[in-house]
């Protein structure tokens, strides 16, 4: 395809008013650091898409990972996280920015599901933003996930949520 890859700050895209009949946020709104920057993301969207365009981006994604394993269930008492992409935040924000609901679609991560071990791993690595790699309470589920059966096989892929918003 003819184009360019650019890198920006997605709060403040180098494109002018409606220059695109798509734009796509994949995967990005729950790593935006709050709320005001989710707002900031989206809006930024609408505002170079031009009318009639299609915005389409993933929600939910933290949940997505809750596939109902022995995983999730160990990791059901840790302290919760604000979710800045929860489908309805998300959807409010388009609204505001002149977005309409156009549809939902859900896929499958596939070969994304977690293994004891890896979840493990990540766990040490600050993927979960509440249990503080080092700190004692993210040991207390580290050796908890240790103690689980099969520590190398894959649970359940994740299955992920996609929003899409028209603008008028």
């Amino acid at each position: 395809l003819p184009g360019a890859v650019v890198r920006a700050d997605s709060r403040r895209l180098p494109f002018g008013e409606g220059e695109f009949d798509a734009v796509t946020s994949v995967w990005l709104l729950h790593l935006a650091g709050g709320a005001e920057n989710v707002r900031a993301i989206v809006a930024e969207c609408a505002r170079v898409l031009r009318p009639g365009g299609t915005y389409v981006t993933t929600v939910d994604k933290g949940a997505s990972h809750n596939v109902g394993s022995d995983i999730d269930a160990v990791l059901a008492a840790r302290p919760p996280s604000v979710a800045h992409d929860a489908a309805h935040l998300v959807e409010a924000y388009a609204r505001e920015h002149g977005l309409t609901a156009a549809g939902h679609a859900r896929f499958t991560g596939h070969g994304q599901g977690r293994s004891p071990r890896r979840t493990v791993a990540d766990l040490r690595r600050g993927w979960f933003v509440t249990l503080p790699p080092g700190e004692p309470l993210a040991e207390e589920f580290a050796a908890r996930l240790a103690a689980l059966p099969d520590q190398d096989r894959p649970r359940p892929d994740p299955v992920f949520t996609l929003a899409a918003f028209r603008k008028s």
